[in-house]
C-alpha cells in the first residue's frame, strides 16, 4: 500500500487535533480582541494548510506545520509573555478561585495544541520512505515561507506585532 493511501494514523490525528484545537483557540481569542480578527483568521489558513498537506501525508504538509507551530511554540516563550502569562493566570486562579483575565488562559491550549501538531508532523515526516538530504533546504524554504506569511499578516492588520519577528532573532529565556 503507498504512504499515499495509508489510513490514518497516529500522526494524522495529532496533526487534525493539534491544528483544530488552535485554530479553534484563535477563533475564541479574535471573538474576544476584535482588531486581531483578520490576522488570526489568516494565520489560522497555515494550519489549514498542513492539516491538507499532513493527510496526503505531503513532506511539504509536515514542513509547514512544524514551521508554523515550532514559530508560533518558540515566540510565546522566548519572544513574548503570552504563555506565560496564562500559566501566571492559570496558577493564580487555582490559587485564589478568581479569575481575572480568562483570556489569557488560551495561551495554554494554544501552546499545546501546537507541541501536538510538532510531535505529529515530525512522526508522520519520519514515517517516510523516501526521506532526501535535499530535504533539509525544503525544511528552510517552509519555514521561511511561513515566517514571511506570517509577518506580512501581521504587517497588514496588526503592525503592532512586527518587533517579535525581529525578536526572534534575539529571543530572551522565559521569565519563571
Amino acid at each position: 500500500m503507498s504512504e499515499a493511501k495509508r489510513p490514518w494514523g497516529g500522526p494524522e490525528w495529532l496533526i487534525v487535533i493539534g491544528a483544530g484545537i488552535f485554530i479553534f483557540v484563535l477563533g475564541l481569542s479574535a471573538a474576544w480582541e476584535a482588531d486581531i480578527r483578520w490576522l488570526h483568521f489568516f494565520q489560522a489558513w497555515m494550519y489549514i494548510a498542513a492539516i491538507w498537506l499532513g493527510l496526503r501525508k505531503s513532506r511539504w504538509g509536515y514542513f509547514v506545520g512544524i514551521a508554523a507551530a515550532g514559530t508560533w511554540d518558540y515566540m510565546s516563550v522566548f519572544v513574548n509573555t503570552f504563555f506565560m502569562s496564562g500559566l501566571h493566570h492559570l496558577a493564580s486562579w487555582v490559587r485564589t478561585g478568581h479569575l481575572a483575565q480568562p483570556d489569557q488562559l488560551l495561551a495554554i491550549p494554544a501552546w499545546g495544541s501546537n507541541l501536538i501538531m510538532i510531535i505529529g508532523c515530525t512522526w508522520g515526516y519520519l514515517r517516510l520512505r523516501d526521506k532526501r538530504p535535499s530535504d533539509l533546504l525544503r525544511f528552510a524554504a517552509a519555514f521561511a515561507s511561513t515566517t514571511i506569511f506570517f509577518a506580512a499578516a501581521m504587517a497588514i492588520f496588526q503592525p503592532r506585532y512586527l518587533p517579535q519577528i525581529r525578536g526572534m532573532l534575539h529571543p530572551r529565556w522565559p521569565r519563571w
